[in-house]
């Protein structure tokens, strides 16, 4: 959702006349968050669809918004396309069982469809975790995505990712999509939201504590971020252990942890801040908040801290976002991942650190970054003229420019004969 809301100003420059099919927010169990109307476009056409009652389907275990709503994405787009002519249909969610109907539209209205994958669709990688580590209903999801997949990527025409990793995966599982069109575009920085947040901060009560020096990250948790953020309280239990007057001073927050319903969530970090024996330094919250609300907590804190998963595909979406606060940013990622280039090409002054297996070696390091931060010393983050590259307008544009090469690879097979069902 958030890609398409920063693309929504700029789409006319690039040639393209856009309308949203969006959820109507009263069927989603999400945090709300009107002021997103704000960043819109007052002649952006908006059709809102339905979905099934939360209440009703989970008695049998269906809570998926996706799943709940696909019947009416299916009959609103239909009516729309009855009236109206469309060029092309772009899915960018992460509720994906809503891209098999890329096919079925492609196949009645003769029209092709974008895949932007924020995240892996069908992924092995809890197949092999604990039963602990791996998602509510793995089991369900795991089948239904390995059978949902496949109907919505073999006849896409465009692919759209965070991460390269991502659309080489997919080819490699479907060599007939191997020519399609592809793009590795980021999550971009909207400058604008900054100021939506700051200007309506009264709306919101203080997350923060006074009196602290506060690290803030929002995001969700999980085990697969532990392997980042161990050393990082590792390197505090060294420090109340050796200066519990200066590091006595330091919260850390974890927010929006989880994607349960506010008040189910189950912590990820807290328990492990336990187990080093920080957690009196440490609150996490679970619950989700809205994205103004986030963007003004953020630029509350004293420095930012972005953990990253121990999967090397993994990509931080929020980065731009963080970097444009201007706050002091401690980043710790697989080494593998993109988004240390991305960082380090936007700015000199965050504190990148990586890992692979052993992360021990990272401890010196981050007591020392962590000494600063209790005794006052936080370096502003100044950003570089790379930092343009991924504003909002640029990678709009690059999602035009994939637009035309998807609408021209559908030609190109409809016109050498080629079954485009």
């Amino acid at each position: 959702m958030q890609r398409i809301r920063m693309s929504l100003p700029y789409f006319k420059q690039f040639g393209w006349d856009v309308a949203v099919v969006a959820i109507d927010e009263k069927y989603s169990d999400v945090v709300q968050d009107e002021l997103l109307m704000q960043s819109i476009p007052a002649d952006i056409k908006i059709y809102k669809v339905k979905a099934l009652s939360r209440a009703l389907t989970s008695k049998i275990g269906l809570g998926s918004l996706a799943l709940r709503s696909l019947w009416y994405y299916r009959k609103k787009v239909n009516e729309i396309l009855k009236k109206e002519k469309y060029d092309l249909i772009y899915f960018s969610t992460t509720q994906f069982p809503l891209c098999i109907l890329g096919a079925y539209w492609k196949k009645r209205f003769g029209i092709p469809y974008v895949i932007d994958m924020q995240d892996p669709w069908h992924s092995e990688y809890y197949k092999d975790k604990p039963k602990d580590q791996q998602p509510p209903k793995y089991w369900f999801s795991y089948r239904l995505h390995k059978y949902l997949e496949p109907i919505a990527m073999k006849q896409v025409d465009g692919l759209i990712s965070v991460s390269a990793d991502y659309i080489s995966d997919l080819k490699a599982r479907y060599p007939v999509i191997n020519n399609v069109p592809s793009a590795t575009i980021t999550f971009g920085a909207f400058e604008q939201d900054l100021k939506i947040a700051l200007d309506n901060q009264g709306k919101f009560y203080a997350l923060l504590q006074s009196g602290f020096k506060n690290i803030v990250y929002v995001g969700r948790g999980g085990m697969d971020m532990q392997k980042a953020i161990a050393p990082v309280f590792e390197a505090l239990k060294k420090g109340l252990n050796e200066n519990a007057e200066v590091f006595s001073k330091l919260r850390f927050y974890f927010i929006g942890t989880s994607y349960a319903p506010a008040g189910t969530g189950k912590p990820t970090v807290l328990p492990l801040a336990k187990k080093y024996g920080v957690d009196s330094n440490i609150i996490e919250i679970t619950d989700r908040i809205s994205y103004y609300r986030t963007l003004l907590t953020l630029q509350q804190a004293d420095a930012l801290f972005i953990p990253g998963s121990d999967d090397p595909k993994y990509t931080a979406s929020k980065i731009y976002p963080y970097l444009l606060t201007g706050k002091p940013l401690l980043a710790i990622f697989n080494e593998k991942s993109n988004a240390v280039e991305g960082i380090k090409e936007c700015t000199g002054d965050a504190m990148v650190l990586t890992f692979s297996e052993d992360t021990s070696y990272l401890t010196g390091d981050l007591f020392q970054i962590l000494t600063d931060w209790g005794n006052g010393l936080f370096k502003p983050l100044n950003l570089s003229a790379n930092f343009k590259k991924y504003n909002a307008e640029n990678l709009t544009g690059q999602q035009a420019d994939l637009f035309v090469k998807a609408t021209r690879y559908y030609e190109a097979k409809k016109s050498n004969g080629a079954d485009i069902r």
